[in-house]
């Protein structure tokens, strides 16, 4: 029998790819009104103008749902988890500790401060970009001061950029929580609405805030998967192949820094996939990075989606926000995962 780990790269990514396209499509046909997969795939390509499907007849309405909800909410979905699944593994690289994720370093409580500011001083109310853009501001401040407090003789060590991420994160959590008692009551439910992460009410101009960031990211930290191979071997080994060790974790600290603030900006604080994605990867494809970013990449994306495809069907009409179906959906699966391949992971 063959196994995925057997698989050639190029195998493995068309499989990949396949429950990845699988995966969209379903999105896009199942909610509150059913859409024929035929009716899906006929509007796509009329839309990119290619002769097939031509004579099936699309309805305005479902036209209207495709276009303009179920197809940027699928979008976003897809680039938010293969983010997080991207910047999850490379974490858990640069760390070599398989409990990392990318709001180690203070991400997400950056993230929460810039969303809770907004939300106080009344700038969410001006403009639906205001709460993404503070948030992913807040983001980036928080990744900055860690690594500024880290960072020694142009050195960063591991232990104490994880320790600065920690006092980092306690530091805005308290800011976070010193804000949220002066707030009132519809503010606060506006940011707890906001801290649970979700895919509704994504827009086209989401999609355009987040895919510049988000795909360059991706595609620069797979370019590197040979390069976090030789960190995740230590700092000694690094540099005796002529490794620039500093320039290198900070280069991938900055991309999955970017690449999380940017899906967090846009879709709210969706926790899980970051860390349990690339441990299920992980313990199907190996720990070759080259293998693993890829899969990771796919794999969020079709974890994220579908969760979020479920939540959608699953107690009708009403919605289960994705940041909590990750949780309801990815801890049995990782827990079975862990359970019956918990070798594979000391490899």
């Amino acid at each position: 029998m063959i196994t995925l780990k057997k698989l050639s790269l190029p195998a493995f990514t068309v499989l990949m790819a396949a429950a990845f396209l699988a995966v969209s499509l379903l999105s896009l046909s199942w909610g509150q009104i059913d859409i024929p997969f035929r009716n899906v795939v006929a509007l796509l390509c009329q839309t990119v103008g290619l002769p097939f499907f031509s004579d099936v007849v699309v309805t305005p309405e479902q036209q209207a749902v495709l276009w303009h909800i179920r197809l940027p909410r699928t979008l976003v979905g897809l680039m938010v988890g293969a983010g997080l699944g991207a910047s999850g593994t490379v974490m858990q690289g640069i760390f070599s500790n398989p409990l990392a994720d990318p709001g180690i370093i203070g991400v997400s409580s950056g993230a929460a401060v810039g969303a809770v500011v907004a939300i106080a001083f009344g700038f969410s109310e001006t403009t639906m970009f205001a709460m993404p853009i503070f948030a992913l501001v807040g983001s980036l401040l928080a990744v900055t001061l860690t690594v500024f407090l880290a960072m020694r003789h142009g050195k960063i060590p591991v232990m104490t950029l994880l320790l600065a991420g920690v006092v980092v994160g306690m530091l805005l959590g308290a800011i976070t929580a010193g804000l949220l008692t002066v707030i009132n009551e519809q503010k606060l439910q506006e940011y707890l609405f906001w801290t649970i992460g979700g895919l509704d009410y994504r827009r086209w101009e989401h999609v355009f805030m987040g895919v510049g960031p988000i795909c360059l990211g991706i595609l620069v930290m797979l370019l590197m998967a040979r390069h976090l191979n030789i960190l995740v071997l230590g700092e000694v080994e690094a540099r005796a192949v002529g490794m620039p060790v500093a320039r290198y974790r900070l280069g991938l600290l900055t991309l999955a820094s970017l690449v999380t603030a940017t899906g967090v900006c846009i879709s709210g604080n969706i926790g899980f996939v970051g860390l349990v994605v690339p441990h299920m990867m992980r313990l199907v494809v190996g720990p070759d990075h080259r293998r693993l970013l890829p899969a990771a990449v796919l794999a969020g994306g079709i974890f994220l989606v579908l969760c979020d495809t479920i939540g959608r069907v699953i107690v009708p009409p009403m919605e289960v926000r994705v940041g909590i179906m990750t949780a309801l959906l990815g801890t049995p699966y990782f827990l079975y995962l862990l359970r019956h391949k918990a070798h594979d992971l000391s490899r």
